[in-house]
């Protein structure tokens, strides 16, 4: 039987496996590039983990291995080897609502759940669209992603924009829309020697250097977003955790780039 398409080709497996933790000794593991095609499966296809197939090994070895690496960092150290050769000279920067399934949203209640399973501490928040998590993204000139971050739905995109805009210096440009309009933010890009070309508010009285013509590749943040939602377990939140719903994100984030490695290459 053929490769499906969710799963990984032998380009981007060659790229992920010396990423992975080792484990000369103790008792073998179910293959990790299965087990990988596994939780890539359910992303795909947003089903429970208990339904991924039996070819893919257990269901539970997918779900611990894929908390288990979560935990010890594997998927942030994989996303931040394949990003770290970004184009960075224009960047983009925008959000999009995901809505929480009811399965993603009862979590723990009463005097002895923890304080992490708050729902400011989950991520999650009441907006128009009713229980909702936010996924904040940049991206570079190739429409690929930079950094991610998760907010409840109704936080402020400008205000949450403030930690992800470390890596932007000089001689760069940042396109946003109309909700990152603040002299905060242009001030703290122009103190870098990078510009932004920020689409200024209706009422500004004060309109700051705005280029209609640069603007228009912001379209490519919203592309990324249309590419993310392929995945179906990331259209719609199941997760409970904030921490599993990022690493998801970014395991599909993974993917992208390494699809658009193996297109160039």
């Amino acid at each position: 039987m053929g490769r499906r398409r969710y799963e990984l080709t032998d380009f981007e497996w060659s790229i992920i496996e010396p990423l992975l933790p080792n484990k000369p000794r103790g008792v073998p593991r179910v293959d990790d590039r299965k087990v990988i095609n596994g939780i890539y499966w359910r992303l795909r296809t947003g089903s429970p983990w208990a339904e991924i197939p039996e070819r893919y090994g257990p269901a539970t070895t997918c779900y611990n291995r894929f908390v288990r690496w979560r935990k010890l960092g594997v998927w942030d150290r994989i996303f931040d080897a394949v990003t770290a050769a970004y184009d960075g000279d224009i960047q983009m920067i925008d959000s999009s609502s995901i809505r929480v399934h009811q399965h993603g949203a009862n979590a723990k209640k009463g005097p002895h759940a923890a304080a992490r399973d708050t729902p400011d501490t989950r991520c999650m928040g009441r907006s128009r669209g009713g229980l909702t998590t936010k996924i904040h993204a940049l991206v570079d000139a190739n429409g690929l992603p930079v950094a991610l971050k998760l907010t409840p739905g109704q936080a402020h995109d400008g205000r949450s924009a403030t930690d992800m805009l470390d890596g932007i210096g000089e001689g760069q440009i940042l396109l946003a829309d109309r909700a990152y309009d603040s002299d905060a933010l242009r001030v703290s890009l122009k103190a870098r020697g990078a510009w932004g070309c920020i689409k200024p508010m209706p009422n500004r009285k004060n309109i700051p250097s705005f280029s209609a013509f640069l603007y228009r590749q912001r379209n490519l943040v919203e592309r990324f977003f249309s590419k993310i939602k392929h995945f179906r377990a990331i259209a719609t939140r199941f997760e409970k955790h904030a921490e599993n719903y990022l690493a998801a994100v970014k395991l599909a984030a993974i993917q992208i780039w390494l699809r658009f490695y193996e297109s160039v290459t």
